[in-house]
């Protein structure tokens, strides 16, 4: 994993070709990069960002960056009872509930 100005990446060797390749994993936009070195794929990652960076801000547009810190999560009813249940004997609402076992 590469992380730059905020943004997330995940590289993978691709032994055939003898090529590192990347991609930005938070955004919906398609962000990617390469080299054939550890050091060339994060000059390149930091230089896809950059430029994506650049690239909305000529445009006009604001940097994709999908989480708005929603979650939508099916649960079964019992699960989501047991929880609410859980909930309001500490106190909490669901969302805190949830939110702070997620965080361990």
């Amino acid at each position: 994993m590469l992380e730059y100005k905020g943004y997330v990446a995940r590289v993978e060797l691709d032994p055939d070709v003898g090529i590192i390749h990347g991609e930005v994993l938070d955004t919906r936009d398609v962000i990617t990069f390469q080299g054939q070195s550890v050091d060339e794929v994060r000059e390149a990652f930091r230089e896809s960002v950059d430029d994506y960076l650049e690239f909305c801000a000529q445009r006009g547009e604001e940097p994709d960056k999908p989480f708005s810190g929603r979650l939508m999560v099916r649960l079964s009813p019992d699960l989501h009872r047991k929880l609410y249940v859980q909930a309001k004997n500490e106190g909490k609402s669901l969302n805190q509930l949830i939110s702070e076992r997620l965080e361990c």
